[in-house]
């Protein structure tokens, strides 16, 4: 594809990707503060139609937009956590599978990012998301974990937090987004390209 046929196909993806940042709910049972939502989809998709650079630029738009309409409440960690977490899930299952362009390459490069992802994952709240949600609201640690155990018993500590709470969450959460890219990538990947062709 043209430079600007990537283009419009990244628009395109970063858009939708914002939209479905909208319809999201929360996981009560496993975190108080999470929420799940497909908005790592489209940055699948569009990365195996478009490359690794493709997928971070859909990423890159998909974060702008909800900063341009939502603005941020997290002092931008929150932006920063969603760019990093979606860029270390795609960019794995992108890379892997533009060398092994068969099913089991899909499968095995989403199951690299979806490692991938729950390790970022684990790093940008123990230091990044939590740190500044305390600092926010005057919190700690303790009143954190209290927050988690109300919900889940299980959690009496911030290890504990990581392993019940954190890990589950995003392993489920990457889990369903690749089920559903495996499912659906062959059946629109067509269409993708000719929409970017069109013009």
């Amino acid at each position: 594809m043209k430079r600007n046929q990537t283009r419009r196909l990244t628009a395109m993806m970063g858009a939708v990707s914002f939209v479905l940042m909208y319809f999201s709910f929360s996981v009560p049972v496993l975190s108080p503060f999470a929420s799940f939502d497909l908005s790592a989809l489209p940055d699948l998709i569009g990365g195996f139609v478009l490359g690794p650079v493709g997928a971070v630029e859909i990423i890159a738009v998909k974060v702008l937009l909800k900063l341009v309409f939502k603005g941020t409440s997290s002092m931008f960690t929150g932006e920063i956590q969603k760019f990093l977490l979606c860029t270390a899930y795609a960019l794995p299952a992108v890379l892997y599978y533009q060398k092994h362009r068969t099913k089991r390459g899909a499968v095995v490069g989403l199951l690299l990012g979806s490692v991938a992802g729950v390790i970022v994952a684990i790093l940008t709240n123990v230091f990044l998301i939590f740190p500044a949600y305390m600092a926010l609201y005057g919190m700690d640690w303790a009143a954190i974990v209290q927050m988690c155990t109300a919900v889940n018993p299980w959690i009496t500590n911030v290890p504990t937090m990581v392993a019940f709470s954190i890990v589950p969450f995003n392993v489920i959460s990457f889990g369903v987004t690749s089920i559903l890219a495996m499912l659906l990538y062959k059946k629109i990947s067509v269409p993708l390209k000719k929409f970017a062709l069109v013009g």
